[in-house]
């Protein structure tokens, strides 16, 4: 196979503001893997949170480009465990290139990806579209921008309730309410209480992702449910999240793409837990390998395109909340620049 890497800045509609991060362009890799005349597309935006940069994934797939170009592609499985000894500490490079992998599969096959895995399109969950956190003015201005039947709210403010009253009064789409780790046991019982006659559909990591002993307390007490988002990084968390969220919401740059996805929805479902998959503002070719999880998933957060001034590529599209799905192959992606 030969490697390709391409970094963009994708500036946002929106400065986008969450508890932790502000930012109004977002910069992103996107990894081509070539093979017998065919692209396959993954992709890994970059994150302050967790300490990733553009210029951290590039160096990292360098110093790799002779082990991946000199590697036959025959599963997306075999190549990402063939990957995941030199890429353990490096989920967002894995993802990238366990993305690309799966499309260039796809398209080898000449079948769309989640028609390899045996699923059908008939029935997925709708997705949302997310409101960063602003003055409470212009969260209503742009909500009313788009119009739309799902709606994910970022909290973390001293006005949070404030912010999902006012939000209310303009809308009668269903709110779900992401505080990323901004408050503490009584708040979010006490925040809890107050959403749920507000019509919000549940409450996205409330308190720190490291503390498990508050998640246990809040589990046993609130009125909505619970999904773990920074609580759930990798594999392992999924049984750590257990009894202290009701969901877990996985995001594919931070466990290391397709594959492990696959097997952490797996192990939640088994659990009984309920399943959700987000994204990290990627362009479409991030989003349009999201979607072929969508059959399996409970709830998505795949908004991640709409929140951009103009897109890098072409796949799946998204019209209020449904996605549809382009008739081509793999992850169903083409690069546009």
């Amino acid at each position: 196979m030969k490697l390709v890497l391409r970094r963009f800045d994708l500036p946002l509609r929106h400065t986008f503001t969450i508890s932790y991060d502000s930012r109004d362009i977002q910069e992103t890799l996107i990894v081509e893997l070539q093979e017998g005349g065919i692209s396959g597309y993954g992709e890994a935006t970059a994150n302050p949170y967790y300490g990733v940069t553009v210029e951290g994934l590039i160096e990292v797939l360098e110093k790799l480009r002779p082990a991946i170009e000199n590697y036959t592609l025959e599963s997306p499985e075999n190549f990402w465990d063939y990957m995941q000894p030199h890429l353990k500490d490096h989920s967002f490079a894995q993802c990238a290139l366990d993305m690309a992998a799966h499309d260039l599969y796809g398209k080898k096959l000449a079948k769309p990806l989640y028609q390899l895995w045996g699923l059908t399109t008939e029935k997925t969950p709708l997705t949302n579209y997310t409101i960063g956190i602003d003055s409470i003015e212009k969260m209503v201005s742009k909500m009313k921008e788009m119009p739309w039947p799902l709606y994910k709210i970022k909290l973390g403010t001293k006005d949070d309730v404030a912010i999902i009253q006012e939000l209310r009064k303009h809308t009668h789409a269903t709110f779900r309410v992401d505080a990323n780790c901004a408050w503490e046991v009584e708040e979010t019982l006490r925040n809890a209480a107050i959403f749920a006659k507000l019509d919000v559909e549940f409450i996205e990591q409330p308190l720190k992702a490291d503390n498990l002993a508050g998640m246990k307390e809040v589990f046993s007490q609130s009125v909505l449910p619970l999904v773990a988002d920074e609580s759930c990084i990798e594999e392992k968390d999924v049984a750590k999240c257990y009894g202290h969220f009701h969901g877990i919401n996985i995001k594919l740059v931070k466990c290391g793409g397709l594959t492990p996805a696959r097997r952490m929805i797996a192990e939640a479902k088994k659990l009984g837990m309920k399943v959700m998959v987000g994204c990290m503002t990627e362009s479409s070719v991030g989003i349009s390998a999201i979607a072929q999880l969508l059959p399996m998933l409970d709830y998505v957060d795949m908004d991640g395109a709409l929140l951009l001034k103009e897109d890098i590529a072409r796949g799946v599209t998204i019209h209020d909340g449904k996605v549809r799905y382009p008739a081509t192959n793999g992850t169903g992606v083409e690069l546009l620049k």
